[in-house]
């Protein structure tokens, strides 16, 4: 079975050690980090403050993966931006740093995966060809995503840790299928580019059964989101709030034999963030012997 984890970006308002050790004693076997203001922040490390936390995770036998999904972090005006699909150059460097930086992050914490995102693209243009095609254009993105991902993908190589790309709704790349295309366009250079899987996102984008695209993906899967979707809306909702089958979910990546994170995504829920991973923990132990019996 997957080992369940939780993402900081629900525990915003703990101190990243408090957060390890309560998701610790409910039971969670790894902690999911959005490195953000407050939260081993890339650009404001204290000293001391990546070892106490690779510390930590050793003591209690946690394993950790580094998310770069922090909504204000490189521009405290404009969420999730700058992107690596800006018309600037330099904006693009500003996003790709973050990311080397993450990566960075990832090895000095004994992290095996960073997840990553392309971001929305000028225009909002979107991978999968729709009425408003724009082939031209949407061959630039493309053009630009690989250039960019090409040297990130060596620096992790390099680092040991391996790129979890993750297709969001509303991005440039906001399907798995976006992802296939993505793997195809960078050929050999992409080979260690895996595929960070939220099932809840399915929800949105209409790929559904859910069990048949993680089935269907499995031989690129090496991260998972767990959160659930209410009518296809992007807000990610506690277990049992929305339409996600999460028996189901948990069925199917037993039936792959994942054995990587399938993390709790649950941002919006941080104000209220030790109930809602204790919450979250209780579906996914009802969920489990459910999926189990099956």
């Amino acid at each position: 079975m997957p080992r369940l984890a939780y993402n900081t970006n629900g525990l915003s308002h703990h101190r990243i050690l408090d957060a390890m050790r309560m998701l610790h004693d409910l039971g969670y076997e790894g902690v999911a980090i959005t490195p953000d203001v407050g939260q081993l922040d890339p650009y404001h490390l204290k000293p001391g403050e990546v070892e106490s936390v690779r510390a930590c995770a050793q003591d209690l036998g946690l394993g950790l993966a580094i998310e770069t999904g922090a909504r204000f972090l490189l521009d405290p005006r404009r969420k999730h931006r700058p992107t690596l699909l800006e018309d600037g150059a330099a904006e693009r460097a500003r996003r790709a740093d973050f990311i080397r930086r993450s990566i960075d992050l990832a090895a000095e914490l004994g992290a095996g995966v960073v997840s990553i995102w392309s971001g929305a693209a000028p225009g909002d243009l979107k991978a999968d060809v729709g009425e408003d095609d724009v082939p031209h254009a949407r061959e630039r993105i493309w053009d630009r995503l690989r250039a960019e991902l090409v040297p990130l993908l060596q620096h992790a190589i390099e680092r040991k840790v391996e790129l979890a790309f993750e297709p969001e709704p509303g991005m440039f790349v906001e399907r798995p299928s976006g992802f296939i295309e993505l793997s195809r366009r960078l050929d050999s250079e992409g080979e260690e580019l895996g595929l960070c899987l939220d099932v809840g996102h399915l929800l949105v984008t209409g790929d559904l059964p859910v069990g048949d695209v993680i089935r269907e993906m499995a031989p690129h899967l090496v991260h998972v989101h767990l959160d659930d979707i209410s009518d296809g809306v992007h807000e990610h909702k506690m277990f049992g709030e929305g339409d996600l089958d999460l028996v189901e979910v948990l069925g199917a990546l037993h039936d792959v034999g994942y054995e990587g994170f399938a993390a709790v995504e649950l941002s919006r829920d941080a104000h209220r963030g030790a109930q809602a991973a204790e919450e979250a923990m209780g579906h996914l132990r009802r969920a489990l012997v459910e999926a189990a019996r099956s």
